[in-house]
């Protein structure tokens, strides 16, 4: 039990790390593992969303047919995931005094992308009895990550919004919502074909390598990227503080 619990934390662990390493003014643990669980309740509010979207025969769970799938892809996970995940998102950042610099959007958005995924790694490592091995294998190179590509889009364009209002560039409200839901739904649609025709499969997973390498790669490069400006901007306003606001020598 314990190493099926390692297995299903340490993935999500890493890329968090990852995340934390690149703020130069860090964000306080607590509202980090606040964020995690977040994720972790956004799994259960998703349910909210998807059961009376399948009741309303919006997605059936075994798809048969490439439109199954991709309506399962988008109304059975993607739509009401990310939906959830924003809505914590903003639970938590609210009335944050602490959400001060765009990449905290990023870093709070991250905490609550891999605390969804964390819980719902659990659970899959949980219900695979003895397979949960290849389980943790393909879900940490692949699941997980996507939740954390996913939330970094998320993030950063929750920040956007925050931060310029009126001002953010167009589309920067929808774009927050719609991208993850995008990127979501093609992965999971990738993943549901691939299973549904054998045939076919070993193309559809190359296709599924490109499609995450790619998103990783964009990912890494945003973070990077208001990482950098992150630190440019305190490096400013360190330099542009009063020189006087020193004791006064006597």
């Amino acid at each position: 039990m314990l190493t099926i619990l390692i297995a299903a934390i340490a993935p999500a662990l890493i890329l968090m790390w990852y995340v934390y390493h690149k703020d130069t003014q860090p964000e306080p643990t607590r509202l980090v593992a606040k964020g995690f669980i977040y994720g972790g309740i956004a799994v259960f509010a998703s349910t909210l969303i998807s059961g009376p979207l399948m009741m309303m025969g919006f997605f059936t769970s075994n798809p048969t047919t490439i439109l199954e799938c991709i309506k399962v892809s988008f109304f059975g996970a993607a739509i009401p995931e990310e939906c959830a995940k924003l809505l914590m998102l903003w639970l938590l950042l609210r009335n944050c005094p602490e959400f001060d610099e765009r990449y905290d959007g990023i870093v709070y958005g991250a905490a609550v992308g891999l605390g969804f995924a964390t819980f719902e790694n659990l659970m899959y490592l949980l219900s695979a009895g003895m397979d949960w091995l290849s389980v943790s294998i393909s879900r940490g190179l692949f699941a997980v990550p996507g939740h954390f590509a996913f939330a970094v889009v998320m993030g950063y364009y929750y920040s956007l919004n925050h931060f310029y209002g009126e001002d953010a560039p167009a589309g920067t409200k929808i774009k927050m919502i719609l991208f993850p839901v995008l990127l979501h739904g093609t992965y999971d649609t990738l993943v549901f074909v691939a299973n549904l025709t054998p045939i076919y499969s070993a193309i559809l997973t190359l296709v599924l390598l490109a499609f995450c390498f790619v998103l990783f790669k964009r990912t890494r490069a945003r973070i990077l990227a208001e990482a950098d400006d992150n630190d440019i901007r305190g490096k400013i306003l360190r330099d542009s503080a009063p020189e006087d606001s020193a004791p006064d020598e006597q």
